[in-house]
C-alpha cells in the first residue's frame, strides 16, 4: 500500500486524498499523516517526562547542585518559548513539511549532543538547541494534520494527536528510571536518535509537499519583541521559583522586562498588517473562549504535574520508577475517554465535552487536595484516574473549539499561538506552584524556607519520619490553588461552542 502522494499532483488530487471516503471518519491519508506527526510529538513530550525522572542523578554525575540542574529543564522551556513566535511565519515561508523535517533534525541533534554531553553546562547548552527543534514539531504537525483532514473531522484528528499526551505521563518515567538506573543517563536522550530517525523517512515519504508563500515578510519587531519577552518572563518566574521568592532585583528585573515587552508586541500586533501573530482571530468567541481556558487549564494541570511525583517522592518515599508506575492511573483515564471526547467533539461540539471534562479534573483534584502521609494509594490512584479522564475530554476538544472555526490560511497562525499560551502557562503554573509549595513549606518547616523545591527534594532520610506529615500538609494545601484555578476555567469554557462543526466552512488546500 503506497500512502504517499505525488508532490506533482494537482492541489486537487492532493485534497482529495484527506477525504477520499467521502465522509467523517479518518481515511487512509489522514491516518498516514497522523502516523507521522504522532510519531514527532511522543518524541518530544516523551522527552520532557524521561528528562524530569532524571534531575536527580544528573546533579550527582555531575556534582551540580539541584538548583543548577534544573535548569536543564527550565532552558529547554525558554527556547520553545524563543521559537514557537516564529513557527506560524516558517510554516509559511517555508512550506510546513519542510519547517517540520527541519525541526525533528534539530531536536535529533541537540539529543545526540545532550547524550555526548560532559558538564552541566554543556548538558544545558545542548537541551537549548532540543528546545528550538521540539519547540516547533507539535505546532507544524498540528498544522499538517488540521489541514489534510478539514474542519469537520478536527476532534478525531485531535484525539489522535493526544495520543503521546497519553503516553508520555505513563511510559516517560517508567521509561526514565529503567534508563537511569539499569543503562545509562545518556540514553534518555540516545533514545531519540532511532525515533527521529524513522520520524523523518516517514515525513519525506507521506507528506505531501506544500507549496511556500514567500511573499510574506516576517514580523521581525513583533519578534523581536515577543520572544525575548517570553524567555525574559519564564526565566524571571523559574528563578523566582527556584529561590523560593520574587523580590530580589534579578527577579523583579527580568520579570517586568518580558511583561513589557510582551506588552509592547500585543500594541504591535493590533496595528501590523501581517503580523507575526494574528491577533485578532481573538475577536472570535470560540478562539477567545478556548484559550482562556487552556491558560486556567495549564496553570493548574501542569502545576500540579509537578507537584504529584514530588509527592510520592518525598512525602511517601517512593523511588522514581515507582513513581511512573504509580501515575499509570492518570494515563489510562485519559486514553479510554481521549477517543470518546474526539467523536463527541465532531457529533455534539467541544463545549459540552470540555465542561463534563472540566468537572471530572476538579473531582480528581480535590482528591489531592486531602492528601496526608497515610493516604491510601488505592484512593491516590482512584484520584489519577478520574483526573485523566477528565483530561482525556479537556485538552485536545479545547483546542478544536478554537480551530474548527478557522480558515486554511488562518489555522498555521492559530496553532501558533494556541501553542505559545499552553507553553507559557505551563511553565508559568509550575513556577507559580513551585513558589506557593515553598510558602507553605516555609510556614510549616522553617528550615526549608529559601530552598525552593530543592529543600524538599533533599529531606535526610533520618528525619524523614518527622518531617513527613508538615510535608503532606503543605503538598495538601498548595493542591488547593490549583483546584480554585480548575474551579474558574469553567467561566471561559462556559462560552465554547456547542454545536457541530459546520462542514460547508471546509479548509480550502494549499496551493
Amino acid at each position: 500500500m503506497d500512502l504517499h502522494v505525488s508532490s506533482e499532483a494537482p492541489p486537487e488530487a492532493k485534497a482529495a486524498v484527506g477525504k477520499s471516503d467521502g465522509g467523517d471518519g479518518l481515511d487512509r491519508g489522514v491516518l498516514a499523516v497522523a502516523m507521522v506527526v504522532v510519531l514527532g510529538a511522543i518524541m518530544s513530550i516523551l522527552d520532557v517526562t524521561v528528562v524530569n525522572v532524571a534531575i536527580r542523578d544528573l546533579s550527582a554525575e555531575f556534582n551540580a547542585p539541584l538548583s543548577q540542574i534544573q535548569w536543564i529543564a527550565t532552558g529547554y522551556t525558554l527556547a520553545l518559548a524563543t521559537v514557537i513566535p516564529v513557527t506560524g511565519w516558517a510554516a509559511s515561508r517555508f512550506g510546513t513539511k519542510r519547517l517540520y523535517m527541519i525541526s525533528i533534525g534539530l531536536f535529533v541533534v541537540g539529543s545526540a549532543l545532550a547524550g555526548m554531553a560532559w558538564s552541566a553546562e554543556s548538558l544545558i547548552a545542548f537541551r537549548v538547541l532540543q528546545g528550538l527543534g521540539g519547540g516547533m514539531i507539535m505546532p507544524a504537525g498540528m498544522t499538517i494534520l488540521t489541514q489534510k483532514a478539514g474542519p469537520q473531522r478536527v476532534g478525531k484528528v485531535m484525539s489522535v494527536v493526544g495520543i503521546p499526551m497519553l503516553l508520555g505521563p505513563i511510559t516517560g518515567p517508567i521509561l526514565g528510571g529503567w534508563l537511569v538506573d539499569d543503562v545509562s543517563w545518556r540514553w534518555i536522550f540516545y533514545i531519540n536518535v532511532p525515533i527521529g530517525a524513522v520520524a523523518l523517512f516517514l515525513a519525506w515519504r507521506v507528506l505531501d509537499r506544500d507549496t511556500p508563500q514567500p511573499g510574506e515578510k516576517l514580523d521581525l519587531l513583533g519578534l523581536l519583541l515577543l520572544s525575548p519577552g517570553l524567555a525574559a518572563l519564564i526565566y524571571g518566574l523559574a528563578t523566582g521559583a527556584e529561590h523560593g521568592a520574587f523580590d530580589s532585583l534579578e527577579v523583579i528585573g527580568f520579570t517586568a522586562a518580558g511583561t513589557l515587552l510582551v506588552a509592547g508586541f500585543v500594541v504591535r500586533a493590533l496595528v501590523a498588517r501581517v503580523p507575526l501573530i494574528d491577533l485578532r482571530l481573538f475577536k472570535r468567541r470560540s478562539v477567545a473562549a478556548a484559550s482562556g481556558t487552556m491558560v486556567l487549564f495549564s496553570l493548574a494541570f501542569f502545576g500540579a504535574m509537578l507537584l504529584m511525583p514530588l509527592y510520592y517522592q518525598v512525602v511517601l518515599g517512593e523511588s522514581a520508577f515507582h513513581t511512573g508506575l504509580l501515575l499509570i492511573p492518570q494515563g489510562l483515564g485519559a486514553m479510554v475517554t481521549m477517543p470518546v471526547g474526539g467523536v463527541l467533539t465532531d457529533k455534539i461540539g467541544p463545549g459540552r465535552v470540555v465542561l463534563a471534562g472540566l468537572v471530572f479534573v476538579v473531582l480528581g483534584m480535590f482528591g489531592f487536595t486531602q492528601v496526608d502521609v497515610d493516604t491510601s494509594m488505592t484512593l491516590l490512584g482512584g484520584a489519577l484516574f478520574v483526573m485523566g479522564l477528565g483530561m482525556g475530554l479537556t485538552m485536545m476538544p479545547t483546542m478544536s473549539a478554537a480551530m474548527q472555526t478557522l480558515d486554511h490560511d488562518e489555522v498555521p497562525r492559530a496553532s501558533t499561538a494556541l501553542n505559545i499560551i499552553q507553553q507559557v502557562a505551563g511553565s508559568i503554573g509550575t513556577a507559580a506552584m513551585s513558589v506557593i509549595l515553598t510558602t507553605e513549606l516555609s510556614s510549616r518547616l522553617p528550615g526549608a524556607s529559601g530552598g525552593g523545591l530543592g529543600a524538599t527534594a533533599n529531606v535526610p532520610p533520618e528525619v524523614q519520619a518527622q518531617l513527613a506529615p508538615k510535608l503532606a500538609e503543605s503538598f495538601g494545601a498548595t493542591f488547593w490553588w490549583a483546584l480554585i484555578l480548575l474551579a474558574l476555567a469553567f467561566l471561559p469554557a462556559i462560552l465554547l461552542p456547542r454545536h457541530k462543526p459546520d462542514a460547508s466552512t471546509k479548509v480550502m488546500p494549499m496551493h
